[in-house]
């Protein structure tokens, strides 16, 4: 019986591995190993990959959620968040003010106060609403600071090269070196007190201007 020349004879009661297995591979099998995948575009392909991760997702939804109760919620709210209210002040969640009870039972419709009020009768839903509108301003705005002054400072850096690239970055990673809970508590320090006689300063008195100057 002859050999085809592809083949090598193996003895049958060796436990060598089989020599055939390790053969090149013809045209048929190497299309069958081809794989054909969909030609898709830079977004289309991020976006899948951003949908088949569940976590990411929900991140997602959780955002846009924060995103609307900031910036769409207080459009809708009844209570505007510089409001006093006379009457219902240090009010617990859900609670009425004897003012607002006696509205209820002439037949007046009241919003509940969600998160109940301050001691200045400040409705606290509304004013957590800014605030977090104000926390995302905030971070998108520094975020973007921070993106543009990067850009200029290293194509700068890239662009000119030699020592002045090199003097640059190293600016750079002493920055990068002091701890940010340093520079906070250096902030926190230095801030303390302007902040705390801008919280406290009454904008109707006539000295108010050169109290903040003071503190500043």
């Amino acid at each position: 019986m002859s050999i085809p020349d592809n083949k090598i004879k193996k003895n049958i009661f060796s436990l060598q591995l089989n020599p055939d297995d390790f053969l090149p591979a013809d045209e048929s099998e190497k299309q069958e190993l081809v794989v054909m995948r969909e030609s898709v575009t830079f977004w289309r392909d991020g976006l899948r990959r951003l949908f088949s991760n569940n976590i990411a997702v929900i991140s997602l939804v959780t955002i846009i959620l924060i995103m609307l109760f900031a910036f769409v919620a207080p459009s809708f709210y009844p209570y505007k968040y510089e409001r006093q209210i006379r009457g219902s002040e240090n009010l617990a969640p859900m609670e009425y003010s004897e003012t607002e009870l006696a509205r209820i039972e002439s037949g007046e419709k009241v919003f509940p106060h969600i998160l109940g009020t301050d001691n200045l009768g400040r409705d606290y839903m509304i004013r957590v609403m800014m605030g977090t509108r104000i926390s995302l301003v905030v971070g998108l705005v520094a975020s973007f600071i921070v993106l543009i002054i990067g850009s200029v400072y290293g194509a700068i850096s890239g662009y000119v090269g030699g020592k002045t690239d090199l003097i640059m970055m190293r600016i750079v990673e002493i920055i990068y070196s002091v701890p940010d809970i340093l520079i906070i508590i250096i902030l926190s320090v230095a801030l303390k007190e302007p902040l705390k006689a801008l919280s406290t300063l009454q904008w109707t008195e006539p000295r108010s201007s050169s109290t903040l100057l003071k503190a500043l």
